[in-house]
């Protein structure tokens, strides 16, 4: 276990406590559960398997990419695996509470009027390329820290996979779909009738015109997991890959700081997300980027010294940092 490193406990503590989750809570919520458990037990072996060959044959370029970068096909898996899981613990869909929340607040659905009062092709394109450029904001970060420097890398990697492991596990235990499910059922489900607005306002045709919005419609037909709407983890990854924009990159910050506001505002405006799923984004970053650095850097030293090793000893920065 000497060259495991905070992601690595990370990513397997995630595997090994939602795999004990399918095992003992399946109940009749989840059909396929021994395959899940299977699926869990297998990731284990092989994410260990994979530091195992890093350690023995550090110079090869594939083992080495491969162990820099394993976890991020997996955040694929555990976001879908998510919407096999949430009712678990909860039947159907907790979007009515929100819904109330949302109404106390606002006093109306911003999810809804926000569209309404701006219906134009440039605006809506706008707010769905910010809601695309999450993804170009996570392996953008990554990749220039990667090439930069691997320590970074490595650091920048650990927080962002923290942030998305909290959010799954609160997407199991607190299923919330967003503001689509006012407009179909999902699996299923449809929202009770004093929750639907009197007047449900429809997409837009300008709105529908735009590439962007296809292109968003098309990833969310086959790779969307159902109930994961709170806390928005696109808001609270933004904001993560953000803080290292700050912390390592100022040449962008600016820039990304925009997208960030315009991704956050697009949640709501493209309906994906209630306001209060924003807001709770918004607090995850907020206490979940200090207590990852505070584990990340505490794990590095205790294991450090438990190892025999100095912390302050410099590593070369083509390596991954083991601890």
């Amino acid at each position: 276990m000497k060259h495991y490193t905070f992601i690595d406990f990370a990513t397997q503590g995630y595997l090994a406590m939602v795999g004990l989750l399918i095992l003992i809570f399946h109940g009749e919520a989840v059909a396929q559960w021994p395959w899940l458990v299977v699926a869990h037990v297998a990731g284990l072996a092989l994410v260990h398997l994979l530091i195992l060959l890093h350690v023995r044959w550090p110079a090869n370029r594939l083992l080495d990419f491969l162990r820099h970068f394993y976890p991020v096909p997996m955040f694929i898996g555990f976001y879908r695996e998510t919407g096999e899981l949430n009712q678990i613990f909860v039947s159907g869909f907790l979007d009515p509470v929100f819904i109330h929340w949302d109404e106390r607040l606002f006093g109306g659905q911003p999810s809804l009027t926000f569209m309404e009062h701006l219906p134009y092709w440039p605006v809506s394109e706008m707010f769905y390329a910010a809601y695309f450029s999450y993804y170009v904001m996570i392996v953008g970060v990554g990749l220039a820290l990667f090439l930069r420097d691997r320590r970074q890398f490595f650091h920048y990697l650990s927080i962002v996979c923290f942030v998305f492991y909290v959010c799954y596990l609160i997407y199991i235990f607190t299923p919330v779909t967003g503001p689509r499910i006012f407009f179909r059922a999902v699996n299923g489900y449809e929202l009770p009738a004093q929750a639907q607005p009197a007047v449900l306002p429809e997409y837009p045709s300008a709105v529908q015109a735009g590439p962007f919005f296809r292109l968003m419609d098309w990833i969310y037909e086959h790779f969307e997991a159902s109930g994961a709407a709170f806390p928005s983890s696109h808001v609270a990854v933004a904001i993560v890959t953000l803080y290292f924009s700050f912390r390592y990159l100022p040449r962008i910050r600016v820039l990304h700081l925009l997208m960030v506001v315009l991704l956050s505002l697009s949640t709501v405006y493209c309906r994906y997300h209630y306001a209060v799923d924003v807001a709770a984004g918004v607090v995850t970053a907020a206490l979940l980027i200090p207590l990852g650095n505070w584990l990340y850097f505490r794990f590095q030293r205790l294991l450090k010294q438990a190892n025999g090793a100095e912390v302050s000893s410099p590593k070369p920065v083509s390596t991954v940092e083991s601890v």
